[in-house]
């Protein structure tokens, strides 16, 4: 019987996983197609999900389906990818209004990662500061940090919430710390603040924690700062990981794809279910918040085919007061498609790779 329900949670989890991976996938063209009817562009197609369609239906001007693959979604716009004589075509319409139809998409995912994010913050009985609390044992940390330090700044990367500091922990290249930490109302700075090393289960070395900090009350108010900074630093975070992989810090094989995700969402619904259902749901959500905001962000990547592309040849167009051409712009957006797509295929054969190695 225990086994039974197992399964049923593991189903019913799966089917709440790929719901909501929908519903990033609805929201952000969902943001494209709404900002586009209200500046009155031409919406030729709205489809969630790729491949073959599965439903289809039109209603006034536009075709609506839903296609084979749960894997994506696109809002075709009339003009959008070269010339239209159309009145009504996205090329058409002033420059501000494309700028608000290309960056809605992101918004939307940005503003279902706060939903999500308050969601898996609310059943906490309280939230983790970057308020020193206590030392353990020994701790090599206590020499330059005391009880009441407001951790500011680990090695320069800013610290907001608990997020932040495990990524700053997490990704430091030494034990030896320069923090920045406000005690007593004034700014302080410690150099090479030392915190000891342990080895996780794959025998990597990682900084070990010698401290505690303070817990943040569970109220309405305390509720709402938490999801609107834990959001922020998931934003940092995602920003961060894509310069280190840039600049080389982190590597190719610490990216993941479709698979990659898959296999993360696994684990972490699957830890969450050794508990209770509702373990597994929060960490499902938690790791579809994560999700949302990395698509959200990632589009504003200023690369040909995502909207931050886009959004580059709209501000080029407004100072120049001249729009580009359209084919031309379109051409390069396919280019750049062409890359992202082989880009993901390259990470989704790694993905597969590290799972079965």
């Amino acid at each position: 019987m225990n086994t039974e329900m197992i399964n049923i949670d593991i189903a019913l989890l799966i089917i709440i996983g790929i719901l909501l991976f929908e519903l990033i996938i609805f929201l952000h063209e969902g943001g494209h197609f709404v900002a586009a009817k209200l500046s009155g562009v031409k919406v030729n197609e709205f489809a969630l999900g790729m491949g073959p369609k599965l439903i289809k239906f039109k209603k006034g001007e536009t075709l609506y389906s839903l296609r084979l693959f749960p894997i994506g979604g696109f809002c075709a716009m009339e003009g959008e990818d070269g010339d239209s004589d159309d009145d009504r075509a996205f090329g058409n319409k002033a420059v501000w209004k494309r700028m608000i139809i290309v960056l809605a998409g992101a918004f939307m995912n940005i503003v279902l990662g706060l939903v999500l994010m308050m969601i898996t913050l609310a059943p906490s009985e309280r939230f983790a500061s970057s308020t020193v609390a206590e030392f353990t044992e020994n701790a090599t940390s206590s020499q330059q940090l005391k009880v009441g330090d407001t951790i500011k700044k680990i090695n320069g990367y800013g610290i907001l919430t608990s997020t932040d500091l495990s990524f700053a922990f997490a990704t430091a290249e030494s034990n030896e710390l320069n923090m920045t930490v406000e005690r007593n109302g004034q700014t302080v700075y410690l150099d090479k603040v030392v915190l000891p090393k342990t080895k996780n289960s794959d025998g990597k070395e990682i900084l070990q924690l010698d401290f505690r900090v303070y817990g943040i009350e569970n109220n309405f108010g305390n509720l709402l700062s938490q999801t609107f900074l834990s959001t922020v630093s998931t934003v940092k975070v995602v920003w961060a990981s894509l310069a280190g992989l840039v600049t080389g810090k982190f590597s190719f094989n610490e990216v993941a794809g479709p698979v990659g995700m898959t296999s993360t969402i696994s684990q972490a619904t699957a830890q969450g279910l050794e508990r209770s259902f509702m373990d597994g749901l929060m960490n499902l959500i938690y790791v579809m918040t994560i999700i949302t905001i990395n698509l959200g962000v990632v589009n504003l990547l200023p690369l040909p085919a995502l909207d931050g592309g886009r959004f580059v040849f709209l501000v080029v167009e407004a100072i120049r007061r001249k729009k580009i051409n359209q084919t031309v712009e379109g051409y390069i957006h396919a280019a750049g498609m062409i890359l992202l797509l082989l880009f993901m295929a390259a990470i989704t054969v790694k993905d597969i790779i590290q799972l079965i190695f």
